[in-house]
This record gives C-alpha cells, structure tokens and sequence, in this order.
C-alpha cells in the first residue's frame, strides 16, 4: 500500500472542507490501505488513519494495513467509531453516497449524531483511475495467466463437452497457474448462445458449425484481467467469418488510434463507425471497453456517454462486438495501458481467425 493515496485523501478533504472521510466499499478499502479481509471500516482524518474491524482480522489488519492504526471494535462498529470521531473532534464525515444504501446511512447518522454526514462522490475511484507500477506488475501477471488458460483450452474444446465444462477447464488452469479465482462468471457462449454478450456458461453441448466466444479473467492478488475470443469449431455459416473480420478490424483500429487526450465517448466512435459503416451498428450494443483494476469494470468506458478523460497509466479493455440472433456473435477483447503516445496491448492470445477441427 502506497501512503500517497493516504496524503491525496487529506488533500481533498481540505478542498472540500471536510473533517474525514470514512470508506465502507471492500475494493476502495483495500485500495486505500492495503487490508483485503471482509469486514472492516477505513477512516482518514487530516492527522490519523484508522482501520476499525473485529478480533477475526486484527492480526492480518497489522500485517496489511502498516500505515493505519488498526482499532479493534467490540459488537457494533459505529459505537467504537462515534469515540473516535468525538476525540479527534469531527464535525463532518464525509462519505460515499454511491456505496452507503439509504437504510445504513439512516443507522449510521442517528448513531454518529451530531455529527453530520456528507455525501461524497467517487473520491477514492478517481484515485484508482491512474494506475502505479506496482498495479500494472500485477495486472501484467494477470493477463498472462489469462493467455495461458486460453492457450490450454483450445486443447480440450471438441464437439460433446458442455459450455460448463469448458468454463471449469479455463477457471482451474488460472488457478492452477497462481490465481485467486476468476475476476468474474466465465462466459463459454456457443452456436446461437455465441449472440448473448454475457451469456455465461452454460449446461449447453457443443455442436459442429458452433462459433464460441470465449470471455474470462484472472484474478491475482487483487487485480483483474479480462479476455475475450471466439474460434470456430469446424467449418461455420460465411456470415460468421464475414463478421469475424469486421470485428477483428475494427479492434485494430482502436488499438491504433486510441490514445490519451481522447474521451471515452471518441475513443468509442473510433471503433463504433467503423462496424456502423459496414452496417452493423446495431448488432454492436455495448460500449468498446472499461478500465480493470481492483475491479472487473472500473472507471472510466469507453461508450457513447463517457466524457472521462483517458490518461496515460490507464488499463482498459477493448472489446468490440456483433450479435446476431438466432445466428450467433463475435466478440474480440485485449487489455492495453495507455502509453504517452497511444497504447500497449498486454494480451497476447493470438487474434486470428481460428478453425478446431
């Protein structure tokens, strides 16, 4: 954990005019100081940062969290938290409005009465915008491990075996391979499911002629990748192919023209006219791509609404697709960071048109 993130706290808090900040959501948590376990609350005040959680993760708190006082609470949180908040004298608590659901807030504000809560708005997320070196090692470790999972299955894709079964194939190799788990539900998607964007694993037997999209991700002490890529199993319909190309071209192209300086909205278009061109702007309803960090989707996107600035030391995915119902679908995704001049494509699955026989 970086204590920067700790001084970039402070320095919003004098900005805003606030007395401190409390942070409830486990990924800003654990972003803000370190401290992965399940249940614990992260205040920072201009001159203390405290971690507040129960007797089960004092030890692992201490060990991953050295630049918190860790409190260990009895029973309920915020009894420990209101003394606290008295003695360094806090008048106004800042927090989340976005991860605090009405009803916590009600408990929380007639506990910590008088003193008040303000709404805050992704404080910490825009801290995460802009990864550091050492995010970026791991994300790095990640992506690989994503290739060699997709590497190893095209071994064991063959008509008969279930979507989930292949799921579970890709999901035991990351691990195998050093990862925590998956970043999310593993999408096997064939034949006609192959037109469901997320269409998650399922009980479905692979045919002869099935294009199947391929979508997962590892997750390595924390941090996500995210992997896409649809093969042909056998000779597939010529749309498929015709499709397959356009996708794969219009991915190109964003990888060659997205650089920072853009917004996500540009960034979007860049590869959005190019299958709209071609005349499948309506088969292509997502948006391009999405940073990956601590999370599987973070901010900013790359979509038709996203006025976010792209940065250099930003990760993202992009991820074109197009849909056809009844038919079946591509999807083509690399992760990249964003350079000085454009970007870094982290992924190495290879992209080509691929044909198991």
């Amino acid at each position: 954990m970086n204590p920067q993130r700790i001084r970039r706290i402070r320095d919003m808090l004098r900005e805003q005019k606030l007395d401190a900040l409390l942070v409830t959501e486990p990924s800003n948590r654990r972003y803000i100081s370190g401290f992965t376990g399940t249940s614990g609350l992260v205040v920072i005040t201009p001159a203390a940062a405290w971690l507040l959680t129960d007797f089960r993760y004092v030890e692992q708190a201490g060990e991953q969290a050295p630049f918190f006082e860790v409190v260990e609470h009895q029973g309920e949180a915020v009894h420990t938290l209101k003394e606290l908040l008295n003695k360094a004298g806090v008048r106004q608590l800042g927090f989340d409005q976005n991860h605090l659901v009405y009803g916590e807030y009600q408990r929380l504000q007639e506990a910590l009465n008088p003193i008040r809560l303000v709404p805050t708005a992704e404080w910490v997320e825009r801290l995460r915008y802009v990864k550091d070196p050492e995010e970026i090692r791991l994300i790095r470790k990640a992506v690989a491990i994503a290739d060699q999972a997709f590497e190893h299955v095209l071994n064991i894709l063959r008509p008969g075996i279930r979507e989930c079964d292949v799921a579970a194939e890709i999901e035991y190799k990351m691990r195998r391979l050093g990862a925590s788990g998956p970043a999310f539900d593993t999408i096997v998607a064939s034949g006609p499911r192959s037109a469901l964007p997320h269409g998650v694993a399922s009980e479905r037997v692979l045919q002869a002629g099935d294009m199947i999209t391929l979508d997962f991700g590892a997750r390595y002490q924390g941090y996500c990748s995210d992997l896409t890529r649809t093969v042909a199993l056998g000779r597939v319909d010529d749309k498929l192919r015709e499709i397959y190309r356009i996708v794969l071209e219009a991915q190109l192209k964003g990888l060659a023209e997205i650089r920072p300086g853009m917004t996500g909205r540009e960034a979007d278009a860049v590869v959005r006219s190019y299958i709209s061109e071609r005349g499948y702007g309506e088969a292509f309803g997502h948006g391009t791509g999405h940073a990956i960090g601590l999370d599987i989707h973070e901010a900013p996107s790359l979509s038709r609404r996203s006025e976010s600035t792209l940065e250099k030391g930003m990760v993202l995915t992009v991820e074109p697709g197009i849909y056809l119902p009844g038919l079946g679908g591509v999807r083509i995704e690399d992760d990249v960071l964003l350079t000085e001049t454009g970007l870094e494509v982290l992924t190495g699955a290879p992209k080509e048109f691929l044909v198991i026989e």
